[in-house]
């Protein structure tokens, strides 16, 4: 893992200029510029269908934006070729909203798969302890045999996120993390982010429509309007404002 020690709390870790996005005539993204600093967790809200999930599948690559810049790591993801890319992708976590597990491995080999494929040089003793400290942190050492069809929203939530850490990424991006999940499990979900932050010393982007969850998470907040950003800053700038669009949101 990149020492995040070597990286300064002021410098950003993504910088996104001038990002456009469009599909055929429906323009998502129009005019978006951002930055996450080092260790800062950002939340970035918005209606639905606003392109808050299309912002960050952009910054992994997963959609080709039609104008503008994304750099990460001070790369220039648009110029990455696919070994590059890759190389990108294993510094960032991605918790995808379905949370995406396979449904024909248990637990443990869900966990294992993706340490397989990139701590390539890892023994089978230190992938067994990886698995099981993942576990461990997210409050579920003993589901470790379950199947996915075993286990609760909650816990489907839980494992995902075990899943994105167990490869100690430097960046999180959070799709919608809390949707479909009672108030208490969401609670739970949001101080999981937190410890992940701590604990991994990450810095995360939150894409949510929870409000209680991107003022427990986030160091900053983000909100996009009609394509752009509207408004950035603290939580208290939220709370505080008397924006008909932000109070439709916070009151």
């Amino acid at each position: 893992m990149m020492n995040t020690d070597q990286i300064k709390s002021n410098e950003p870790v993504i910088e996104i200029n001038g990002l456009k996005k469009s599909f055929g005539q429906q323009e998502v993204l129009i005019n978006v510029s951002l930055k996450l600093f080092n260790g800062e967790n950002i939340a970035v809200l918005g209606k639905s269908g606003i392109g808050k999930s299309v912002l960050i599948q952009c910054i992994v690559g997963l959609l080709t934006p039609d104008d503008g810049a994304i750099i990460v790591f001070d790369k220039n993801v648009a110029s990455l070729n696919r070994k590059e890319l890759g190389e990108l992708r294993q510094k960032i976590g991605f918790l995808f909203q379905s949370g995406a597990l396979y449904d024909s491995m248990t637990v443990k080999q869900n966990l294992e798969f993706p340490l397989r494929r990139i701590k390539k040089n890892l023994t089978e003793n230190e992938i067994e302890e990886k698995v099981n400290e993942v576990l461990e942190n997210v409050g579920l050492a003993d589901a470790l045999n379950k199947m996915p069809s075993q286990l609760s929203g909650g816990m489907r939530k839980r494992i995902s996120l075990a899943r994105t850490i167990v490869v100690d990424p430097m960046i999180m991006l959070y799709d919608e993390p809390t949707t479909g999940l009672d108030p208490v499990t969401s609670d739970e979900i949001s101080s999981l982010i937190i410890e992940v932050q701590k604990k991994y010393k990450t810095s995360s982007i939150i894409i949510t429509h929870d409000i209680k969850c991107a003022r427990n998470t986030a160091n900053r907040i983000i909100m996009l309007s009609e394509g752009e950003v509207y408004k950035e800053g603290k939580v208290a700038d939220f709370n505080n404002s008397t924006d008909p669009l932000i109070e439709s949101f916070f009151k």
